[in-house]
């Protein structure tokens, strides 16, 4: 008597849940939000569906390592390489084989623009010549000068609050001395270089300039400058910002329009492969943008790294 009230409260108690069959696609009444098919049929029909996919990925994945491996096994036998037979052999990228070639550690011969041939016994050789040798740890110099408190607000006038945030957010050694905190003079004469304003900018406003000239808020003010990435100095507690990217910003002057190479234009001009050109300005962060299909390369940047010296 007892047990089949409790089992009509618990009937009542559950939440009936319309839900769509992952298997048939009928509607059907569910009483858990997990439930995912809506009979026992439907359930084994999936779980062997399931694991058919299962048994094709492992033959598809099995069937390709023998045929990766079949590969390497035709590349030993081969006494010239392109760039993608020696990756494969090596087990790494083209790119790494290239990077390899540009510093020197592997020889490689180049037929014609896009053909480079690299000899099997060249790696050998490379391999042969450049054993593994353990990196030793790096030991840091020990630091021996410092600035007080004093001298970093004086030296570069700012606020005490302003140079333990920063230290902490900069992660700037310190060390405590007789009741005083010394920072290391490295770190701190480091972090404000990289703010010093560039020395091709001559021209200024400051903030109250601004909000003049353009009739804005302070907080306007602030959000524009942020927005359009304005650089600015800092002459004690006033902040600055460049006159000529104000004005480029707010549409006064035009912009300057810069001048880039394209791919080919730079092979030609500086006698280099595709590759190269986009090695060296991948690895000197030299700016890039996309016009359609065609990428420029920035034409000063480029120049100063790869141009000779005029003597």
């Amino acid at each position: 008597m007892f047990n089949s009230k409790k089992q009509e409260e618990m009937t009542a108690s559950k939440i009936l849940i319309k839900k769509i069959c992952e298997c048939c696609g009928k509607e059907f009444i569910a009483f858990k939000t997990s439930t995912r098919y809506c009979s026992k049929q439907c359930n084994c029909k999936a779980y062997k569906l399931k694991l058919r996919k299962q048994q094709v990925c492992a033959a598809e994945f099995d069937s390709q390592e023998r045929h990766e491996a079949k590969k390497v096994h035709d590349v030993k036998e081969m006494a010239f390489l392109s760039t993608q037979d020696a990756a494969r052999l090596l087990g790494i990228s083209y790119r790494s084989v290239y990077n390899l070639i540009y510093k020197g550690v592997l020889r490689a011969g180049k037929v014609s623009c896009r053909m480079t041939f690299i000899r099997r016994e060249d790696i050998e050789i490379m391999l042969e010549t450049n054993p593994y040798q353990k990196r030793h740890k790096k030991e840091r110099a020990p630091i021996t000068e410092f600035y007080t408190t004093a001298e970093v607000k004086e030296k570069y006038k700012v606020a005490d609050s302003w140079i333990f945030v920063v230290a902490k957010r900069e992660n700037i050694p310190r060390v405590f001395q007789r009741g005083k905190t010394l920072w290391s003079k490295k770190h701190i004469d480091d972090y404000f270089s990289k703010k010093v304003a560039d020395a091709n900018i001559n021209e200024w406003y400051s903030v109250k300039e601004v909000m003049d000239k353009f009739n804005m808020s302070i907080y306007a003010v602030y959000t524009f400058v942020s927005k359009n990435n304005i650089p600015k100095k800092k002459d004690k507690r006033e902040v600055f910002y460049s006159k000529k990217h104000i004005e480029v910003a707010k549409g006064i002057i035009e912009p300057e329009i810069p001048q880039y190479y394209t791919i080919p234009e730079a092979m030609a001009r500086f006698n280099m492969t595709r590759d190269q050109i986009y090695h060296y300005a991948k690895f000197h962060n030299i700016p890039k943008v996309k016009e359609g299909k065609y990428t420029k390369i920035s034409k000063k940047e480029l120049d100063e790294l790869l141009a000779p010296p005029i003597i």
